[in-house]
């Protein structure tokens, strides 16, 4: 999703991990984040991100909620959210319904730190985009995981998406890359 960081100084926060060339297993030697209740937790320096258990996550840090049959409907983790700070543009270079392959580009995201590209998560049609983001990208913000979803898509076959456990593995390695990303931001 994140391709293309501003230069914003030491504060920066960008992830070059989460763009069209993720990795699809999420596999990792480290272990899951801690769990309670019915999310589980991820610390991100002095920002701790709660996941939702009743969701999967793709590689490119959007989750997936079950919408019926093979429809999900898709948001941006968190994780995203906390990179990119402040949404305030969103825009959609596709208009439903349209076939998207895995990782096709499907629009563009603007924050504070970061100026995006938005991949599809999974191959099949895009079904709907949430016309309330669009009109008022802050809800990506305000609630990533309710009124904040970005798009509805219908798989072409069984997507590669990961359980919570997985995707609690994912984020180890990516927050290290987004450490390095940002280490290496604060000395241009």
């Amino acid at each position: 999703m994140i391709d293309r960081p501003n230069d914003n100084g030491p504060d920066d926060r960008s992830d070059g991990d989460i763009g069209p060339n993720d990795h699809e297993s999420g596999e990792s030697n480290h272990g899951s984040a801690p769990q309670s209740g019915d999310s589980f937790t991820f610390a991100m320096g002095d920002f701790t991100a709660a996941f939702p258990l009743d969701l999967h996550y793709a590689t490119n840090h959007m989750w997936a909620r079950s919408v019926g049959g093979q429809k999900f409907q898709f948001g941006l983790t968190t994780y995203a959210v906390r990179l990119l700070q402040d949404v305030y543009f969103l825009d959609w270079i596709c208009d439903p319904p349209a076939n998207i392959p895995l990782r096709g580009q499907i629009g563009s995201i603007e924050s504070k730190k970061a100026e995006s590209d938005l991949y599809a998560p999974i191959a099949g049609t895009l079904v709907s985009v949430n016309d309330a983001t669009l009109s008022d990208p802050s809800l990506i913000n305000a609630d990533a995981y309710g009124d904040g979803w970005l798009i509805e898509m219908e798989a072409d076959a069984s997507p590669k998406l990961l359980s919570p456990e997985q995707y609690a593995e994912h984020l180890v390695n990516a927050w290290e890359v987004a450490q390095r990303t940002i280490k290496g931001q604060a000395n241009l």
